[in-house]
């Protein structure tokens, strides 16, 4: 199988905060940090397999430092680690005070895709071999991240069995 570097698939995408993209706490919308999320990384998942693909799961987004409207908004992405045809991506956030230049991390995320053929059936996606040190770190530790997801996802069917699917009306 075809094998492509971790940073054959990195992007950026760097946002300014508006007053209409802040919540009733003067900071960033959590629902608009994780639309550009999902984005970024779907464009690191279709960069790496050069197939279309589907967001399988949100792993995570841990909110670690507030946005302000004085911010710049800077994410990263880039396939982290492979199975058969799935990737797992990071997303890191990193915030810029545009007065002071002050940097931090604001926000980390781990999503999954899927490649699919022109069918839309699960097609097989190259290795990914990690380089930086932040790369192989992230490499080194996702198959315990991906045994997590594996029990999540088992848990989670055997949770919604027990969901009903009636309007409260009925």
């Amino acid at each position: 199988m075809e094998q492509r570097f971790s940073r054959d698939s990195r992007c950026f995408k760097t946002s300014r905060i508006f007053p209409t993209d802040v919540n009733n706490h003067n900071t960033l919308f959590g629902g608009k940090l994780m639309s550009y999320i999902d984005d970024i990384a779907s464009i690191a998942a279709h960069k790496h397999c050069r197939r279309s693909v589907v967001t399988a799961s949100t792993d995570s987004v841990d909110f670690l430092s507030p946005i302000h409207t004085s911010d710049s908004v800077c994410l990263e992405s880039f396939v982290t680690w492979t199975g058969k045809s799935s990737m797992e991506v990071f997303v890191k956030v990193v915030t810029e005070d545009l007065k002071s230049g002050a940097r931090k991390i604001a926000a980390t995320s781990f999503l999954t895709f899927v490649a699919l053929d022109e069918n839309k059936v699960p097609v097989e996606v190259p290795d990914v071999i990690p380089e930086t040190e932040e790369e192989k770190k992230l490499h080194e530790s996702a198959p315990h991240r991906a045994e997590m997801r594996r029990i999540r996802r088992v848990e989670s069917k055997k949770l919604a069995s027990f969901f009903t699917m009636k309007y409260p009306w009925e």
